[in-house]
């Protein structure tokens, strides 16, 4: 062996010894571009962008590990890799084709701990994903994870509802101390310096999170939905750029599992006809399910949505009758479901309680598979519990062995299931147009309203909005017609759901009517030519 080959062999070993073990001088971590900074100061990471210097510091100071507080005085950078690029594909979204690059370290707590608790960090080009992990067997029941964002900063942020259907007005910087907000939430750091919170790769040991005011200003906890026992958390994820990173970032579908789902050919985008939002609750009279059935098949629309109480369908036929009409007018069904986990009495819609219970959900959607059903809307679940995690993710697994989209209702947001299980085609988790049903607020909001959610809910994942209404429902809009139809587009929904009335639609220039036979639901990629959030207070 000559001296120049045992100089790399030494000098390689030197480098793997530090990285491994002496690693704890580094400070500060790059993404692959450089572009994203993160220094490491103690139980603080401060993040850098750009030009822009410590835009907010995330404070993670520990966790509690088999329900013993397991505290953290200081972060250790044990190890790291080299930058890893991951390809894959989706079936619907705002890019079919993705790829991104990150940098990922390993980050040990301090002897404080026992080396019982460390950190997954991973440096993405356009943001930065962190989780806990525990060593053997522990579990992680709670974590004390804050992000302190400057006051000076604008933010447009979702007071928490269990059911996310709330505005995202502007918010100034001072936090109240029982405030709660849900994911996602917009920051403004700087000069075109952004920030999106939220969360990815919930499985079916954890909770779903939201954001609790802390005790400073302008600082926000994690807080958990409830009790949840997993050796790792989920993914706590930033988005990180400008604007345009912001819109067109697949981040929380990049740090989540890859699809469970090997064959998914039956998976099929598309709009639909929705019976619902014209006449609030119509799937029990046949004729008039019949008449969105002939709406689709005249523009063509590949799905048709039958809603609630189907289950008691009259006038003119059952739902047999509605199933066997669509099918010889080449029309897909959907039908809709009671979670029968939140609202089961004083007048909740059936079919109820048929899916709580595995051996009753296989023998209802192997029924459904047996009679060309397409998939199943879901609606009203109890909150972000880790058990209605494990039940909606349940639901997924069982609906794909039976070749059936899924859209949930009255549900969380996406959290990246729609990688993993990409029957998942909708979610609702929105302020959306049935709104115009229930209360006359929508009407005078609903233009600064659309023109914020771009940047902030359908950033992460698709929203069942139920878009593109020409006429008025219980309550008038005032949006354009134009503005109506371009919702179709910059509103993601892998099925797109068409919520105003058959005649309303056939009335339109043959155009319009055109434009809705060839919407795509699906794009190659996607890109923000122009925008900023509106205030909306």
């Amino acid at each position: 062996m000559n001296h120049h080959r045992l100089l790399i062999i030494l000098l390689s070993l030197s480098a793997m010894a530090l990285s491994r073990h002496t690693a704890t001088a580094v400070k500060k971590i790059q993404s692959p571009d450089k572009t994203i900074e993160v220094t490491i100061d103690k139980n603080n990471m401060d993040i850098h962008y750009g030009n822009e210097r410590n835009l907010f510091t995330v404070s993670a100071s520990g966790a509690t590990i088999d329900n013993r507080p397991a505290s953290v005085d200081k972060w250790i950078v044990s190890s790291s890799s080299l930058p890893q690029n991951i390809k894959y594909e989706m079936t619907g979204g705002k890019r079919l084709k993705c790829s991104n690059t990150y940098n990922e370290y390993r980050l040990v707590a301090d002897e404080k701990d026992n080396g019982t608790l460390s950190m997954v960090l991973r440096l993405y080009n356009d943001g930065v994903a962190f989780r806990y992990e525990t060593e053997g067997d522990g579990n992680i029941c709670g974590e004390t994870t804050q992000y302190k964002i400057p006051l000076s900063c604008k933010r447009w942020m979702q007071q928490y509802d269990q059911s996310y259907e709330r505005f995202f007005p502007e918010e100034t910087g001072d936090a109240q101390q029982d405030a709660h907000w849900g994911f996602p939430a917009l920051f403004e750091l700087g000069k075109d310096s952004w920030a999106l919170l939220t969360e990815a790769g919930i499985e079916k040991c954890h909770s779903a999170s939201s954001l609790t005011a802390a005790e400073t200003p302008s600082a926000y906890n994690i807080s958990w939905g409830s009790p949840a026992r997993c050796g790792h958390t989920p993914w706590r994820v930033i988005i990180l750029g400008s604007l345009n990173d912001i819109t067109e970032s697949t981040l929380v579908t990049d740090v989540s599992p890859e699809s469970r789902i090997a064959d998914t050919s039956w998976i099929k985008p598309g709009a639909a006809s929705w019976i619902y939002w014209a006449y609030n609750r119509g799937s029990k009279d046949y004729r008039l399910v019949t008449q969105y059935i002939d709406m689709a098949e005249t523009l063509k629309l590949p799905y048709v949505l039958i809603d609630w109480e189907w289950d008691i369908m009259g006038n003119g036929g059952d739902i047999n009758d509605a199933l066997k009409y669509a099918a010889e007018r080449n029309v897909k069904t959907l039908l809709w479901y009671n979670s029968s986990t939140a609202w089961t009495t004083n007048g909740a819609g059936g079919p109820l309680f048929r899916l709580n219970k595995l051996e009753d959900r296989e023998r209802e959607f192997a029924m459904l598979q047996d009679m060309g059903v397409a998939g199943v809307k879901i609606d009203f679940f109890a909150g972000d519990t880790q058990q209605t995690m494990e039940y909606c993710i349940e639901l997924l697994e069982c609906a794909a062995r039976h070749n059936l989209l899924v859209n949930f209702h009255g549900a969380t947001i996406p959290r990246g299931w729609q990688r993993t299980y990409p029957n998942l085609v909708s979610v609702e988790g929105v302020y959306g147009a049935e709104w115009y049903n229930n209360a006359p607020v929508l009407t005078d909001r609903a233009a600064a309203h659309n023109a914020t959610l771009p940047f902030t809910r359908n950033v992460i994942g698709p929203m069942d909005y139920t878009p593109c209404t020409f006429s008025d429902s219980q309550h008038p809009h005032i949006t354009t017609h134009g503005h109506e139809l371009a919702l179709t587009v910059l509103f993601e929904s892998t099925v797109q759901h068409l919520a105003d009335k058959p005649e309303s639609y056939l009335a339109q220039p043959k155009e319009v009517q055109e434009f809705l036979t060839g919407l795509p639901t699906v794009w190659d990629d996607t890109r923000l030519l122009a925008g900023y959030p509106v205030n909306m207070l």
